[in-house]
């Protein structure tokens, strides 16, 4: 029987004025073509998922004979520490790791031992989180906190259980990922975050009992407009259903009122309930554009840096590690990728100003492949 793949990078290895660059110690503090620093690293640890969520991984494509990465061509845990280190000399305070399910990852304590060691250049400790499914997370969540892992987001799309079955398509029930969310909660895994995706007709129904749930309850819940990443999802425009209904929806039952971002670069627009029953967030990926604060590079599982989440090509970091590469050549190659980084397709969404690479009909990467 034939194996299916999803091509999702090219052979890239380095622009051509990284490639011939001098070779220079790390500078602390690197920014974009747009003056964007990079602040934010997102690191996959695998490609694999136990859930087959129709937004992400759809069984009809990731099947029993989809072909995953190999274990050798996946970064070590040692690799990917050092390039965290290296990402770190260069200005970046945050560390998410996901997937994939990043908690199907052999050892994933030991990594996050690791990168709790790091110090940002002002000498603070990183900001230290990971996204799971949350179905590993009731077992898991002791070791991951004793291991130094400061916060958890989990992804949870419905309370309805048929429902929830019916979306992560593994029959995996609601109330084992609740159970996780309380086991996270009470071994100090917090400010915890609850994420979310709104698909217009297969869930909305379920955005006010979500609000209801986690009120109160020291959860933040946040909503994502359902996202046109990759190509095996068969994204509709008619399936987002936009922010703004979300919090109107939700504000007809709970009063909300606007509460400022926490930093320019924070995705989420934050709403709080007007009687201090906490807040939610809603991320609107595709009405809202906030490419303009982008400060986040993402690494996949097998070492490609890639400078947005709506990006078809990435640049092979892997290859340069393992080829013997110094510590400061390895920097002085992230440099100049960040620095000729002008990516904000969903600025550009629909415009002809999209890039090639970015465009609509180009084989972008797949969410299951680079995290969200």
């Amino acid at each position: 029987m034939s194996r299916r793949v999803i091509p999702v990078a090219d052979a890239r290895t380095l622009p051509p004025e990284a490639a011939g660059a001098a070779v220079r110690p790390p500078s602390g503090e690197v920014v974009d073509a747009l003056a964007r620093p990079l602040h934010d690293l997102r690191i996959s640890v695998t490609d694999r998922c136990n859930f087959r969520c129709v937004y992400c991984m759809p069984r009809e494509v990731f099947d029993k004979n989809y072909q995953f990465l190999p274990h050798a061509a996946l970064l070590s845990l040692e690799e990917i520490e050092r390039l965290a280190r290296l990402f770190v000399a260069q200005g970046v305070t945050k560390i998410r790791l996901t997937g994939g399910e990043p908690l199907l990852r052999k050892n994933i304590e030991f990594l996050i031992e690791r990168l709790a060691t790091l110090r940002t250049v002002d000498g603070e400790p990183l900001d230290l989180t990971l996204t799971t499914n949350g179905s590993l997370l009731a077992r898991k969540a002791r070791a991951l906190r004793d291991a130094g892992l400061t916060r958890v987001t989990v992804s949870l799309d419905a309370l309805d259980d048929t429902l929830f079955r019916r979306m992560n398509d593994a029959d995996f029930a609601v109330a084992d990922v609740l159970d996780g969310i309380e086991a996270a909660q009470a071994v100090g895994l917090a400010p915890l975050k609850v994420n979310m995706v709104v698909k217009r007709g297969t869930n909305d129904a379920e955005i006010v009992p979500m609000a209801r749930h986690f009120r109160g309850s020291d959860v933040t819940l946040r909503f994502i407009e359902y996202m046109d990443v990759g190509t095996s999802n068969g994204w509709n425009m008619t399936e987002v259903l936009p922010s703004a209904d979300v919090v109107a929806r939700i504000a007809e039952h709970f009063p909300l009122v606007p509460l400022e971002p926490h930093s320019a670069a924070e995705t989420a627009q934050r709403w709080g309930y007007a009687d201090g029953a906490g807040e939610i967030g809603v991320i609107s990926s595709v009405t809202r554009a906030f490419c303009g604060n982008c400060t986040r590079a993402r690494l996949s599982t097998e070492g490609k840096l890639y400078l947005c989440l709506f990006a078809s090509m990435g640049y092979d970091l892997r290859t340069i590690v393992r080829n013997g590469a110094s510590d400061d050549a390895i920097s002085t190659a992230i440099a100049r990728i960040w620095a000729g980084r002008a990516d904000r397709y969903s600025q550009l969404r629909g415009s002809a100003a999209v890039p090639a690479d970015t465009a609509p009909e180009a084989r972008r990467i797949e969410m299951s492949y680079i995290g969200g």
